[in-house]
Parts: structure tokens; sequence; C-alpha cells
């Protein structure tokens, strides 16, 4: 059975989803929430859980792709900006007036890097820094105060950082704060180079040694380090694979109707992205596209144990394509503000406290 979602007052009302009862369920014990964000739409979606049903809230960001999750820290990379938040607990109990209690996390923006448009895929928090795929540069990068980026890796066939999106570097995957591993759709030195045999051409790279670990799949995404394991998604067949690499040995743990991107393991579970196949010139002919009849866009629930589908949250409308899914440990009702948003300066935090300035706060006389 299928449960349609109701959005807040203020959410585009063309987007639509449903919510399998088997994810309820799951998110209803997990103790946490998830974001998600979709380019196409231009939205970053949080979905919680408020004790009865799941809940969606739908924020406007231009173009938001990778989003990173540091405890009450969160990073999301948009068209041409970087945006760093920060929780504020003890204003978000009482952020809607008339409903105290209904958010128990309330991201405010912090900072923001202006890098350009770098095409900038996964974030990662570092032990040192936040790290960048630089698409566009081909490139691993981090923030800076004086400059668009800061170059910190490439790969070794790349033989000049320029803007030409020539292996189209995407993934990457973080082991004890550090770099470790990425995906790129091809191994090419040239101007969009990866385009020439993108079923097939996708690689994963040791970032330590350089070496690539595996080469053959078929545009990779979302590599991620859980329990000994690498897992990836080999997005162009919608398999989920478990790789060793020590020996690049890998297994199929599931296939999934869908162009996989966004992957993130909690515990034994693993929430994975799904997309519709919008932009035919980029993404035509893969196999998945002949593997099922019909693709879906949302966040599946797998276990890795066995590779079965847990739940599932579907879009229904409004919505295509997803880039990223994070988990929310510890938080159950989440909201986040953009720059539009008129609370965001109202909202006043401190180390020791935190104020809303709002005329029903404000002493008179």
């Amino acid at each position: 059975m299928m449960n349609q979602l109701t959005f807040p007052p203020d959410a585009p009302k063309v987007i639509e989803c449903n919510a399998s009862d088997t994810f309820q369920a799951w998110l209803s014990q997990v103790n946490g929430s998830l974001a998600i964000t979709t380019y196409q739409a231009g939205k970053l979606a949080l979905v919680g859980w408020n004790g009865q049903q799941v809940t969606v809230l739908l924020r406007q960001f231009p173009k938001p792709m990778g989003l990173a999750v540091q405890g009450q820290r969160l990073a999301l990379a948009t068209h041409h900006e970087v945006l760093l938040f920060a929780n504020a607990p003890l204003l978000a109990d009482e952020y809607l007036e008339n409903q105290p209690g209904r958010y128990d996390t309330l991201y405010l923006p912090r900072a923001t890097y202006f890098t350009g448009d770098l095409n900038i895929h996964d974030l990662a928090f570092g032990r040192d820094s936040l790290w960048l795929v630089n698409t566009r540069f081909s490139c691993l990068a981090s923030l800076s105060k004086d400059y668009s980026f800061i170059p910190r890796w490439q790969p070794r066939f790349i033989s000049q950082l320029v803007p030409e999106d020539r292996c189209h570097l995407n993934g990457l995957a973080m082991i004890d704060g550090q770099p470790k591993f990425v995906t790129a759709l091809g191994e090419s030195d040239e101007v969009g180079g990866w385009r020439n045999n993108k079923a097939t051409g996708g690689i994963l790279i040791d970032v330590d040694s350089g070496e690539i670990v595996l080469r053959g799949l078929s545009m990779p995404h979302s590599p991620c380090w859980h329990d000994r394991f690498l897992w990836i998604l080999n997005s162009g067949e919608g398999e989920l694979w478990r790789v060793n690499p020590h020996s690049g040995q890998h297994d199929v743990v599931c296939a999934l109707p869908g162009f996989l991107r966004g992957l993130c393991c909690i515990g034994n579970y693993a929430l994975v992205g799904l997309s519709q196949i919008r932009e035919q010139h980029i993404f035509g002919g893969l196999p998945v596209q002949q593997r099922f009849e019909r693709l879906l866009c949302g966040v599946a629930v797998v276990d890795l144990r066995s590779g079965q589908l847990v739940g599932m949250l579907e879009f229904t409308a409004g919505c295509q394509e997803l880039y990223d899914v994070e988990f929310l440990p510890s938080v159950l009702r989440p909201t986040i503000l953009n720059n539009e948003r008129p609370e965001m300066r109202q909202a006043f935090t401190a180390p020791e406290f935190s104020y809303w300035l709002r005329p029903s706060s404000q002493m008179t006389g």
C-alpha cells in the first residue's frame, strides 16, 4: 500500500510523492530523517517522522547537488555556491509560533562560499576541511576565502586543470576523515571525453595510490565506505555493488528500476536514490533502460544483508531526477531556511543562548 504525503502550505503543489507502508515503518524506527537533493526540480527535501506519519518539507535552492552532514552541520553545493548550515536546536521548537514543537531541528545558513559554476557533485566533511568533487576541473578541491577553490588532488591521467569536464569526476568516499575512493565516468584527458564510452567506461580510483581499482563500470556514482566494504552505484545498470577494494571483486547486492544516484548506509540498510532519465542526449541508451520497462524517481531502502527492498519513497509528479541522499541521525522533524526566508534575519544564536527577534518577543514601552 502507498500513502500519499501532504506538504506544508508554502510547498509547490506540482511535486507529489508516495511512501510505502514499509518505508514509513522503517523511518518510524530508525531515529533519523532524510535529506534529498533534486537539481532538476531545484529543491532540497527533508523527509521526517512526526510520530504519526512521514512528513516532507521542500525548500528552494538553485541546482542543489551534493550534501554533507557532520554533527549539527550540513553543507550543500548549489549552482554557483557552497552553503554551510548549522542546527539551532534552541530555536527550532518556536520556529512556528502557532505550532510550537512542530520541528526539533532548524538548519540556519551560516556561511556562503561563492565558487562559480564548478559543477560540484559530491561533498564530504573531512578531518581538516570540506572536500568538493570539482567536476568541471576534474579534481578534488577545498573551499577558500580568497579563491574559487583550492585544488587538492587529481587523477593521474588528467594532465592539466582546465574547465573542460574531461572525465566527469563525481563521487567521493572518505575513510577516517580523508578522501580514499573516487568515481569518474571515463578515463579521459580530453574535453568531455567521458561521453564517448559512457555506458561502459566508468572507473573507480584509489586516491592514495592513484591506481584504478575497477574499470568497465556504467556511469558509477556515490561510493560509500561502510562496514569494511566499499558500496557503489553502478548507475547505468541500476545496480548497487559491494566491492572489496583490495581484490577488486564485487557482488551485485540488488538491481533497482532507476538510474541510481545518491547512496547512504545506516547499519544494515542503504538509502539509494533512483532517477528517471530526462536528458536523453546525456543518459540515453543505458542498459537500465532495457532492463526495466519503467524507471522510477525516489529513494529505496535496501537491506544490505539480503539485497531485498525494504520500502520506497517515490516521487510521482514534478520531480524526475535526484542527486544526493543523506541521513540525519537523531533528527525527526527537521526544517531548513534558505536566504529568501525572512525568519533567517530574525534568528540569533550564540554558544550559550539563542533568540528570536520578533514583535511578540520584543519589549514595549
